[in-house]
């Protein structure tokens, strides 16, 4: 470890020490089946259904349990069912559970559960899955170990929206009659998952142990896990490096930084565990502003952005350049779409087209470290050379939030999950329905056209799989001619951890459900 390392480190961990850091676990660690994992931001809470910012799914994932899993291809795995089908017409869905389920607190665990945490909690509390559950009509159990989803028309997305951290099952018999939001059990979560909550030290750690009773036999694989909540990146870095911690979850450490912590020994890398949020990334283009309103100039903005460079330089090579609104890893990607390649040239003769005047363009960069400040500051070089005037506007996250609320910008840069289908993480952010303010997710850039809201609203309506692909084939091509913002990467989060964890990303939302079934192998 370089010098300037080791001051780093020594710094971070005298704070951890004062903070009551387990230094057992740290010493211990994988060889005990032990699991230290870094944890950035801190969690605001555990109570998933409440909560679905990334940190709570990365914890409460391995507390809670959803109906399915999912592969890396987005089929569905069983969960806490067993067995599903789809009536012929796509509007009804049985889901037969798993027998012998109890909580952590030992009560059993059944089909009423999952009808009270979907039909009253859920819908109450979790936004995301509220706007899905629109277009259910009942839920039912027939009995304890059947639950039968209705639905008021054909929702083509609808199997994808069994996971924990789109429909996390809670217990019944904890929260009914509660306030979902104060409810004390939100600060010692309960589940059914392969972990038990067993301490919080704030500004510390985060421990969870193995259920010993859990449904699947031979799982956990693993003892338990402490998630080390360490603020610096470089001092993350450091704990890596220096055996401290064993698995560094995507996003925990710099671009930077992965290729020096990929070459020390018995460590690997991988970017698999994304594909059911493709977080996908692009530049927010106000419509409404000025020069922004007219086509040929936000065209000029696509071919000005090197993105192959941007993701070499600023990226490290992890990414993909995006081809539009859909990343690859989301159903009914389509390439079939107009490509636009690095070209100056063609930028300028759009612009002159245009009768672009040279205004000063606001860009606001997104204020998640030194990367995304890197990317912002090659985006401006980029659309400078060909004659678009750009002002960096340095925010926090706070700032950056509310400038977006308040379509206070010209240029933002962003990134969204997709949830693995268009109408779930896709279709929020094109339709004019979702243009209000108060909200940096949705539809910000203020794009409109009622023929990519018809699309959106035929595509998420349709039962049919072919027939979806056609449709969305359809609205892709639209959108990237139009360009209502400028995509950019396809991000890329590299999971980085010890070679003796075996099975450490075994499912599309990665370490979120994956700890259970992960093993450790002598070093």
């Amino acid at each position: 470890m370089q010098r300037r390392d080791f001051i780093k480190f020594a710094s971070a961990t005298t704070g951890l020490l004062a903070a009551g850091q387990p230094w057992t676990a740290f010493s211990q660690g994988v060889a005990n089946g032990v699991l230290n994992v870094a944890i950035n931001p801190e969690p605001p809470g555990l109570m998933v259904a409440i909560i679905q910012n990334g940190p709570t799914q990365l914890v409460a994932g391995n507390i809670y349990e959803g109906l399915l899993r999912y592969d890396a291809e987005l089929n569905p795995m069983p969960g806490l069912a067993t067995a599903w089908t789809i009536s012929e017409d796509t509007l009804t869905y049985t889901f037969k559970l798993k027998p012998g389920v109890t909580w952590h607190d030992g009560k059993p665990f059944s089909a009423d559960d999952v009808v009270f945490s979907v039909d009253k909690l859920l819908r109450e509390v979790h936004a995301r899955l509220r706007a899905s559950l629109v277009a259910v009509d009942s839920i039912t159990a027939p009995d304890p170990n059947t639950v039968v989803f209705k639905l008021k028309y054909p929702f083509g997305p609808f199997i994808g929206l069994f996971e924990v951290g789109t429909m996390p099952i809670v217990p019944k018999h904890l929260y009914d009659g509660t306030d979902y939001r104060t409810n004390p059990m939100n600060n010692t979560p309960i589940g059914t998952g392969p972990f038990k909550f067993k301490e919080w030290v704030k500004g510390s750690y985060i421990s969870l142990v193995k259920n010993e009773t859990y449904h699947e036999a031979g799982l956990p694989g693993i003892d338990g896990i402490y998630f080390h909540v360490i603020p610096d990146a470089a001092s993350r870095a450091a704990a890596y490096e220096s055996g401290k911690m064993d698995v560094m979850p995507g996003g925990t450490v710099e671009y930077f930084d992965i290729e020096r912590l990929k070459a020390l020994p018995k460590t690997e890398v991988t970017t698999k565990g994304w594909e059911f949020f493709g977080p996908h990334c692009w530049m927010w283009i106000n419509n409404r502003n000025g020069a922004l309103a007219d086509v040929r100039v936000r065209q000029a903005i696509m071919y000005a952005l090197d993105r192959e460079a941007m993701k070499n330089v600023a990226w490290y090579g992890f990414g993909k350049v995006a081809t539009g609104p859909f990343s690859t890893t989301t159903r009914f990607h389509s390439d079939a779409v107009t490509p636009y390649p690095h070209d100056k040239a063609k930028a300028k003769a759009l612009l002159a087209a245009a009768g672009y005047k040279g205004e000063t363009l606001r860009l606001l960069p997104l204020p998640y470290g030194e990367t995304w400040q890197r990317f912002a500051e090659m985006a401006r070089q980029n659309l400078g050379e060909v004659g678009i005037k750009v002002e960096l506007q340095a925010t926090d996250v706070a700032g950056w939030n509310e400038k977006l609320n308040n379509w206070d910008y010209d240029l933002a840069f962003t990134y969204l999950y997709q949830y693995g289908d268009p109408a779930l993480g896709v279709q929020r952010n094109y339709t004019t329905a979702n243009i209000q303010k108060g909200s940096p997710w949705n539809n910000v850039s203020g794009y409109s056209n009622p023929k990519v809201d018809e699309l959106f609203e035929r595509g998420a309506k349709e039962g049919n799989a072919v027939r979806r692909r056609e449709i969305y084939a359809e609205v892709q091509k639209i959108l990237v001619d139009e360009v209502p913002v400028a995509w950019l990467i396809e991000l890329q989060f590299p999971t980085i951890y010890r070679t003796n964890i075996q099975n450490l990303i075994n499912s599309a939302i990665g370490l979120n459900d994956g700890f259970a079934r992960a093993k450790v192998t002598k070093a």
